[in-house]
């Protein structure tokens, strides 16, 4: 055997590089690289009950009993859900009803299409229904006070405000950061989507008109006929509850929108209900007479009214905008207790074999080579769900609350929502169908106008799973409000509110104006985007400078700053209210973060002691619009 070499002399004055500390540590991040979980994989909703076949009689009987009230309670608070959603409409409509209207009458800035989008977003936002704008819009149009190529901006519009909704609701879930990830998410997946459609086809539709022209010659190639009015289907169960509150006269907002004097002066409460006309032949004083009056006979209708409406406010002598926040202010506190309690019910309910068929149904794709179907057939069920409900503010509110508890994934709820959007237009289809014959080709042209801006929708970010841009930018923006909440409200704030003004202030000052403030800022994130997506990909075809954002100032590229100027500003502002203080989960993780090199999770096994420098804790989160 041949002998051992000896160590060279050098080896054995060399410090031991690996000590025991670094040996007992490299067990930990690897174990935590291994398990770590995905937030957006579903959870397991296990039942913590006892079994079923541990129950005796009088137990199973008891359990029986306890399911069907749970179902009961669930079906009556979906029931007060929806007629919350009504009344906030109609509170809507009576705050900023007739404001809406006056927008739509300067057909000057309507022109500029711009401005017909912010148009069509601010005065959905107004009377939270897209149904309502449209309606106006169509009056507009079939009183020859709007061309149809310029309503198409403004139904673009009601398309992008109509999705505010389910985004509000999804933060009545902002107690819990993974609900709270999940939901927003699955809420502003449907404006992304509704954004994306817009930034593509608004410039193609300004350019090209083919919206435009494709239902003209829809429309001209069937000779359709004026036919009945849409069905009632959901409003027959919510009529007898919202009618009994409130009810409004809808041909004040149209009147109002096409400049009638009589409805600007005219409230928006219905006070008659049943009406009756009279056409009688009476002397007029003639018009054309000069030097003595003269008369001539003409058929005058008059309005009889028979019987009054039985809301609580037919008597009222408060203005319609004290009626309308009274309304609102009603119907928010109903809305939120009713989605707070639908929460805790479906988190109870659908436990155990429940809740694994469920996601069964829901999320599993067909079987191979059918399983590209799915998305498509998730799409027709959304649409006739919407149809149904005859809301798609109705439909997508609803399942939010279920993405929020994991019963419906992500990748399921964009096509439902896609579906959503095709259910709310046939609705106003069947309405413009019943239009007097002199306006049904103008009221139903911009009824298939709406149809066929959401199937290019569609067909632009759906059949391509690579083309599933809202997917992945919803999932982006959840993990960003999961993380820091507050950028919720901003987001709504900034996309639903400050935006529209801004761009509607500008439309006002001129095109020129418009164009100048515009193309700079649309370059600028434009350059952002481009040079964040090189320094994932291809960091080294950028200059040594532009390879990460450190150059900028800390609040230019993280939101640390700002979240701790926000907790400073709530904690001083409100520091006697609950929701104010931090939970315990907010604690521990400050706690854990201040540590340097510590990262905690959820699970105990889960726990890494990372040793980061201080340009990684700082790693650019808004633009790179990812969470820690």
């Amino acid at each position: 055997m041949a002998p051992r070499p000896e160590l060279d002399d050098s080896c054995k004055d060399m410090p031991k590089v690996i000590d025991e500390k670094s040996v007992s540590m490299a067990p930990a991040l690897s174990t935590a690289a291994l398990i770590e979980d995905n937030p957006w994989d579903l959870p397991e909703l296990k039942d913590v009950g006892v079994k079923w076949a541990d129950l005796d009689t009088k137990g199973k009987i008891f359990k029986v009993l306890i399911t069907a009230g749970k179902l009961i309670g669930l079906l009556g608070l979906l029931y007060m859900f929806v007629c919350s959603l009504d009344i906030l409409s109609s509170g809507f409509q009576l705050v900023g009803g007739k404001a809406a209207g006056d927008i739509f009458q300067d057909n000057a800035v309507l022109s500029n299409p711009l401005a017909g989008l912010v148009i069509g977003m601010l005065v959905t936002l107004l009377v939270q229904s897209s149904s309502t704008s449209s309606s106006i819009v169509v009056s507009m149009v079939s009183s020859g006070l709007l061309q149809v190529s310029t309503a198409v901006p403004v139904i673009m519009g009601t398309n992008i405000g109509t999705s505010v909704t389910n985004t509000f609701v999804a933060m009545t879930q902002a107690g819990d950061r993974k609900m709270f990830r999940r939901a927003f998410a699955g809420a502003t997946v449907h404006d992304f989507f509704n954004w994306l459609s817009v930034l593509i086809l608004l410039p193609l539709e300004a350019a090209s008109g083919y919206l435009v022209k494709l239902t003209e010659l829809i429309v001209k190639s069937f000779h359709i006929q004026s036919g009945e009015n849409a069905p009632d289907l959901l409003n027959v169960i919510t009529d007898p509850l919202t009618k009994s509150i409130i009810e409004l006269d809808e041909s004040v907002l149209s009147g109002s929108a096409i400049g009638d004097p009589e409805a600007k002066n005219k409230s928006l409460i219905k006070i008659w209900c049943h009406t009756a006309k009279n056409m009688t032949l009476q002397n007029v004083t003639a018009e054309n007479c000069t030097n003595f009056s003269c008369w001539e006979l003409k058929n005058v209708t008059e309005i009889i009214n028979i019987k009054k409406c039985n809301h609580i406010f037919v008597n009222t002598n408060l203005s319609d905008l004290a009626v309308g926040l009274i309304l609102l202010f009603g119907s928010l506190l109903i809305l939120c207790t009713c989605l707070i309690l639908i929460v805790k019910l479906l988190n109870s309910m659908l436990k155990g074999q429940v809740a694994v068929v469920i996601k069964k149904i829901i999320n599993t794709d067909f079987p191979f080579p059918f399983g590209w179907l799915t998305g498509y057939i998730a799409i027709l069920v959304g649409a006739g769900m919407t149809f149904i409900v005859q809301s798609s503010s109705v439909f997508t509110s609803a399942i939010t609350p279920l993405v929020g508890i994991g019963v419906i994934s992500i990748e399921r709820v964009y096509p439902l929502s896609l579906g959503a959007n095709i259910g709310t237009t046939t609705t106003a289809i069947l309405a413009a169908m019943a239009s007097p014959g002199e306006t049904l080709e103008n009221s139903l042209q911009i009824a298939l106008v709406h149809l066929f801006f959401n199937i290019s929708g569609i067909l632009l970010w759906y059949p391509i799973p690579f083309t599933r841009l809202p997917i992945r930018m919803a999932k982006a923006l959840g993990d960003i409000t999961a993380q820091y909440r507050w950028f919720a409200i901003f987001y709504i704030i900034t996309c639903f509110f400050a935006f529209p003004l801004f761009i509607f202030g500008l439309s006002l000052a001129g095109w020129q104006v418009l164009v100048g403030v515009l193309i700079p800022i649309v370059g600028l994130l434009l350059f952002a985007i481009v040079v964040n997506i090189l320094q994932k990909q291809k960091p080294g075809w950028l200059p040594f400078c532009l390879q990460s954002w450190d150059f900028l100032p800390l609040w230019a590229h993280s939101l640390k700053p700002w979240d701790r100027i926000v907790v400073r500003m709530a904690a001083r502002c409100c520091c006697c209210c609950k929701c104010c203080n931090f939970t315990e989960e907010d604690e521990e993780m400050e706690k854990h973060e201040n540590k340097d090199g510590i990262e905690m999770y959820d699970n105990p096994t889960m726990n890494v002691e990372v040793k980061e420098d201080k340009k990684t804790l700082d790693a650019p989160e808004m633009l790179k619009a990812t969470s820690l």
